[in-house]
């Protein structure tokens, strides 16, 4: 379903033999070893396979697409499938440990990946991560990666402990120097952990690596989500789509309390004076019976939630209904504050290795699961997101590409979600749908990173459409359509990428 196509359309199905008994052996070359899905392929072509009448049995081995860089790639990145950048507009925002988590998870999918700290003024790889061997080694004339597991490395804090204390132009020239030498080898994804900001290192970076997509790290308060989109803008400025936001620090938890204040004095003369009413009850065995019931009224209050959990949200409520409706980022992920991540991240071992089944690390599991789909979306996928033209004549505007139709000015300038149009909290609606125009007009229309599109309007406002709710409009005006396409997609949920 990710890239829109079957497997034997997309020519994942290869090497298909047939031998005397009726067995069938295929291959099957996905875009990325560390595919979610994988498991799921190999059932459904197994179950495909001997659901037919002349065949005794299925085959199926998994392989991978060769990794083929730019030709323009640096001379020890010729053998990198997709590069992700992993940024912050601001600094300790957890960015650093969010790029080895998400790597050391890929690695744990199947994936080759290696680690690049950017951070030349701070490097935080070699704290973080304690390798296997400290010593740098050179293959031939360039330098070989230290090693943590099946995770390759390379940070400026491994060949100089001092600190870094140079310009701008010179930070840009040893970095472009550390990447171009280091002999990655195959890699299917090199997590790149960029310096936090939006300045001349991050843009040259971002052009000379041919970064593949972007993972914006972020915090909750209000100050962050206007990084969110300075990082976004930036990325949007150099063609490299942001595929996911982590939102760290978002809430603390902590165990549920009772919150019941009990009078057990009180409490234990109501009981006596109950059962002393009786005269059935000696005062001695009234006596034990209240003790009893107390014991059991405590026990029962100290157990009240115990066990369950509570997020408290110190900093706030987060963005992500923001981010979904404005940007069209669908993709984010909240993870707590937890002792134990910073504790990793200072011990030299990340945080997933440590605590794989924690619900944390689960978190990061789903993250490397959203970048290996979005990452192949974004090298293998045809499809060609919706454009918009105004026709001025008509007064429309005319959507084209895979979803085709027109939509009213007034109509689509009606459905901004921007934080002045509608409540954030709520969803309630601010704007009045009257107070706008039918003859309002959209001055330009330009697309902003590989989910929305940005609208500057007639009035003076500037919209944001995530290309869903574009989509979502078209179809409630042809829901025709919508039950065609709801049916079309039924039919290819079987074997597909």
């Amino acid at each position: 379903p990710d890239l829109d196509a079957d497997i034997v359309s997309l020519g994942f199905v290869q090497n298909l033999q047939i031998d005397d008994s009726g067995v069938v052996s295929i291959d099957l070359c996905l875009t990325t070893p560390a595919c979610p899905i994988k498991d799921l392929f190999v059932q459904q072509c197994q179950d495909i396979i001997n659901g037919l009448e002349f065949t005794r049995g299925a085959q199926v081995t998994l392989t991978a697409q060769q990794n083929e860089a730019p030709t323009a790639a640096p001379l020890g990145m010729s053998q990198i499938g997709a590069v992700i950048a992993v940024s912050s507009c601001k600094g300790g925002v957890g960015k650093s440990t969010t790029a080895v988590n998400l790597a050391f998870a890929l690695e744990g999918m199947g994936a080759k990946v290696g680690i690049f700290d950017a951070d030349v003024y701070g490097p935080s790889l070699p704290t973080m991560v304690a390798v296997e061997d400290d010593n740098v080694r050179f293959v031939g004339r360039q330098i070989a990666p230290l090693k943590r597991g099946g995770v390759s490395l390379m940070s400026f804090g491994y060949v100089n402990e001092g600190s870094a204390v140079m310009r701008g132009p010179m930070v840009t020239q040893l970095l472009d120097q550390f990447l171009s030498l280091t002999n990655w080898g195959p890699l299917d994804y090199l997590i790149l952990d960029m310096p936090p900001g939006t300045g001349d290192i991050q843009l040259t970076l971002s052009q000379r690596l041919n970064i593949t997509a972007a993972v914006i790290v972020t915090t909750p308060q209000e100050l962050s989500f206007v990084d969110v989109e300075r990082g976004v803008e930036m990325f949007d400025t150099v063609n490299v789509p942001c595929i996911a936001v982590v939102e760290n620090m978002a809430y603390f938890e902590k165990e549920k309390s009772a919150n019941v204040e009990v009078d057990y004095e009180t409490l234990r003369d109501k009981f006596l004076q109950v059962l002393n009413e009786r005269d059935d009850i000696a005062d001695e065995a009234a006596a034990d019976v209240v003790n009893s019931l107390i014991d059991t009224v405590q026990e029962n209050v100290q157990n009240a939630g115990k066990g369950e959990m509570e997020e408290i949200r110190i900093f706030g409520q987060g963005h992500k209904r923001r981010l979904s409706e404005q940007w069209g980022i669908e993709h984010t992920f909240s993870v707590p504050l937890v002792s134990t991540i910073a504790k990793n991240g200072d011990s030299g071992t990340p945080f997933i290795l440590d605590n794989p089944s924690s619900p944390q690390a689960e978190t990061y599991k789903e993250l490397a699961k959203t970048v290996a789909r979005e990452t192949s979306k974004v090298l293998f996928s045809k499809t060609s997101r919706p454009n918009l033209n105004y026709l001025s004549e008509e007064h429309v505007i005319q959507v084209d590409g895979m979803d085709q139709g027109t939509l009213a000015p007034a109509e689509l300038r009606r459905e901004c979600r921007c934080a002045a149009c509608v409540e954030e909290l709520t969803g309630k609606q601010i704007l009045n749908p009257e107070s706008i125009p039918e003859s309002i007009r959209p001055m330009s229309m330009s697309p902003t990173g590989n989910y929305a599109v940005s609208v500057d309007w007639s009035d003076g406002h500037k919209s944001l459409y995530p290309y869903r709710q574009i989509r979502s409009m078209l179809a409630s005006k042809n829901p025709n359509d919508e039950v065609l396409n709801g049916n079309m997609e039924k039919e290819k949920e079987t074997v597909q990428l």
